[in-house]
């Protein structure tokens, strides 16, 4: 048994400054955001929905999908059985591609109610 459920949705921003796509999506959506790391801005989204994460990237700008799961090979199989597929793995997340083309992450528990939570899926 595992479980998992939306965590974010990633604003892959191929920008030369992170500062215009934080300053345009914190201002679209009505969020504050604060730096994470050198990478990534967070918008402030209430508790009860998906974190907003921007991300500064070298390839072309897109919206991407993160899973968390407690279990991150098991969701992999899960989600390989309804016909994703692999395209990376790293050390904290996997990167993987939807039959549609879509790509998303399947990472660690990302929001803090993750534990405790009855929206997140159990699945055996």
């Amino acid at each position: 048994m595992h479980r998992s459920r939306l965590a974010a949705l990633v604003i892959d921003s191929q920008v030369d400054e992170k500062s215009s796509a934080i300053d345009f999506w914190a201002g679209a959506l009505g969020w504050r955001c604060h730096e994470v790391d050198g990478k990534y801005g967070k918008l402030d989204t209430p508790p009860n929905q998906p974190d907003v994460l921007i991300q500064q990237v070298d390839h072309p700008s897109r919206v991407h999908l993160d899973i968390e799961s407690d279990d991150i090979d098991a969701e992999v199989a899960r989600l390989e059985r309804l016909g994703a597929t692999v395209i990376e793995r790293l050390e904290r997340w996997t990167v993987m591609q939807a039959p549609t083309g879509h790509r998303f992450c399947v990472v660690h528990p990302q929001r803090a109610d993750f534990g405790g939570s009855d929206d997140v899926n159990v699945w055996i």
